[in-house]
């Protein structure tokens, strides 16, 4: 009779938790952020045959079903950032064996790609432990470091911009150029390390991360590739088919003036890189 008592009381203390997380559920529904199951923790990069896409337009993403993360405010340090604009990610990868791309995609009402006082950019980064054990999702910690790969609005706003410029400079027939001085990006990828608060790092060598991105509609959607190979297995994450690891995310909307730790955040999810095999 006693254990039927403990059982029964400890029944009666689980269903308000079950009624609270349904609750809860019901309320991130309505707020439009989506809630994801335990299959969903899983980001799958598919293995296909032929290049990789390298542009959002690339009519291959399209047959690849999307993953919807959702996002939060990041509240571990100071100052906190609660209430971000961004509730949800949309992610889909690809590899062929050789390298990997990912397109992110997410809403955002304002394209900001001009960095100036007072201002700030849209941008969206991935993270990925160096090493076997993950690291503190956000930047990383002492021991256990990050490689961040952050796309910049501004940075892509550049390349476009001198890319258009090159391409004017060739229908010029003696008309009078036009001078702008326009950054020179080895890519609009900013490739990082990072081992706590503080500490994030440019690498010396940029242009091994690139990326490409289109704003459309009040969307955002950035491919962001690597090879699979490191050069650099101390300060580049591994990336191996066959390989399950950690990964993380974060997005910024300038127009919100978010701007370094003030952002959306995805903490580690699973990433599942296809086996080469099945080709």
């Amino acid at each position: 009779m006693a254990r039927f008592e403990r059982a029964r009381g400890s029944l009666v203390s689980i269903v308000p938790l079950f009624a609270g997380l349904l609750a809860g559920a019901a309320a991130l529904g309505w707020l439009g952020i989506p809630v994801v199951s335990s299959e969903g923790l899983f980001v799958r990069s598919h293995l296909i045959s032929g290049n990789v896409p390298s542009t959002p337009e690339d009519p291959a993403w399209e047959k690849i079903p999307p993953l919807t993360l959702p996002l939060s405010g990041q509240v571990i340090t100071r100052p906190v950032w609660p209430e971000p604009s961004a509730r949800a990610l949309g992610i889909r990868s690809v590899h062929n064996g050789i390298e990997i791309a990912f397109l992110l995609e997410w809403q955002d009402n304002t394209k900001n790609d001009r960095l100036t006082p007072g201002t700030f950019r849209d941008g969206v980064a991935v993270g990925l432990p160096l090493g076997e054990a993950p690291a503190f999702f956000c930047m990383g910690q002492l021991d256990h470091y990050i490689n961040i790969w952050h796309w910049k609005a501004d940075w892509q706003s550049d390349i476009d911009r001198r890319a258009a410029k090159a391409a004017e400079r060739k229908g010029e027939s003696g008309e009078v150029r036009r001078f702008e001085v326009i950054p020179r990006r080895a890519s609009s990828v900013e490739d990082l390390v990072g081992g706590g608060f503080s500490t994030l790092t440019s690498k010396q060598s940029q242009g091994r991360v690139q990326g490409n991105a289109v704003w459309k509609d009040g969307v955002w959607r950035v491919v962001i590739r690597r090879p699979l190979a490191s050069t650099d297995p101390e300060n580049e994450a591994k990336l191996e088919p066959g390989r399950l690891q950690a990964i993380a995310f974060a997005v910024w909307n300038g127009e919100n003036k978010e701007r370094n730790g003030q952002k959306a955040v995805a903490p580690w999810f699973q990433l599942s890189i296809d086996p080469t095999a099945k080709l």
